[in-house]
């Protein structure tokens, strides 16, 4: 589709037509030789006197190749361009980060998977949460990583393969053996201050209890709340164990509780895929789009022809002139 930035260019295509129609031919006075007896010799010459002004006339030709040229002129001032066809952007409306418990208790082999076989808690976390990344191609997304102390593993990103290779990269104790759980919060919070959207997600995956954090979980929530954060919790590992090995489930419901969030718990494969099947179901993607056309500027076609235009009819005429001036040679 052809389209002009400036239409308005093209009211001046009648301007040269209204120079010649209203503005009188440029008279300028020289000097003249007077010739005695100039009416016996114009008598005997055979021509009949006129005013002295003489207005130069033009060929046919180069009236034709000043019309054309004003007319191209004008139609590069007007701009054309071409739209390509429509394009559409669709963005994230939202930010979600995934935390996830790392500690020493991860390495547990008390999992189960659909066959019934044990598995270590830490891959069937990873596996589960692969999976639910996969599924989210519109969402931006970061990987927080916590044990004794909180990590970013992968900063926001709508390149959901590159968050995936930085989740196969985690292993068990590589952030320390304890849970910083109030700390993993903390720094979601700060994550999210880079983030430009409102809606903003954190899920928070743990099988203990805080045992190293700065900030309680529970204020820690608190600020989350005020900072607009909804915090989902998911509890997996044995609430019947004892130590630093119980999964704090009060706690958990505790801070899903203040944010507007949702609390879950899984102690197997099959369970933790069902929670992230709710998570997904109940937290729709959120998108936004923005549409575009390109554009593609013509405006130095005409321009070029208008110059070719210029440069063949001087050519022409000047090939002309030289013909009749060797014709009128003696």
């Amino acid at each position: 589709m052809l389209t002009l930035v400036s239409p308005w260019a093209l009211l001046l295509l009648p301007l040269p037509w209204l120079v010649w129609r209203f503005a009188p031919p440029w008279r300028n006075r020289v000097a003249a030789l007077r010739v005695p007896f100039f009416r016996q010799v114009s008598q005997a010459a055979g021509v009949s006197p006129e005013p002295g002004a003489v207005v130069l006339r033009r060929s046919r030709l180069q009236m034709i190749m000043a019309v054309l040229v004003w007319i191209l002129l004008v139609l590069a001032l007007a701009r054309p361009e071409r739209l390509g066809e429509p394009i559409v952007i669709t963005s994230s409306a939202r930010d979600i980060v995934l935390a996830l418990d790392i500690s020493g208790s991860m390495d547990e082999r008390d999992f189960r998977t659909p066959e019934g076989q044990p598995k270590q808690r830490l891959a069937v976390v990873k596996d589960v949460v692969a999976r639910f990344i996969s599924e989210r191609d519109s969402d931006r997304m970061s990987l927080i990583i916590f044990g004794s102390r909180a990590f970013v593993q992968a900063p926001f990103t709508d390149d959901l393969d590159s968050l995936s290779g930085f989740l196969d990269q985690t292993v068990v104790g590589m952030a320390g053996p304890q849970t910083a759980l109030g700390d993993a919060i903390g720094l979601a919070i700060r994550s999210f201050e880079t983030s430009e959207v409102d809606q903003r997600l954190l899920i928070l995956l743990s099988d203990g209890s805080d045992t190293s954090s700065r900030m309680t979980p529970i204020n820690a929530a608190g600020f989350a709340a005020q900072k607009g954060v909804v915090v989902t919790t998911i509890g997996v590992g044995d609430p019947e164990a004892t130590g630093d090995g119980r999964v704090d489930l009060v706690t958990l419901k505790e801070i899903a509780l203040q944010t507007g969030g949702q609390y879950f718990f899984a102690d197997d494969e099959a369970g933790l895929e069902q929670v992230y099947a709710q998570i997904d179901a109940q937290n729709p993607r959120e998108t936004q789009s923005q549409s575009y056309r390109p554009r593609s500027s013509l405006g130095h076609i005409p321009l070029a022809l208008a110059l070719m235009l210029i440069l063949g009819t001087t050519a022409l005429l000047h090939l002309r002139s030289r013909g009749q001036n060797q014709g009128a040679a003696p």
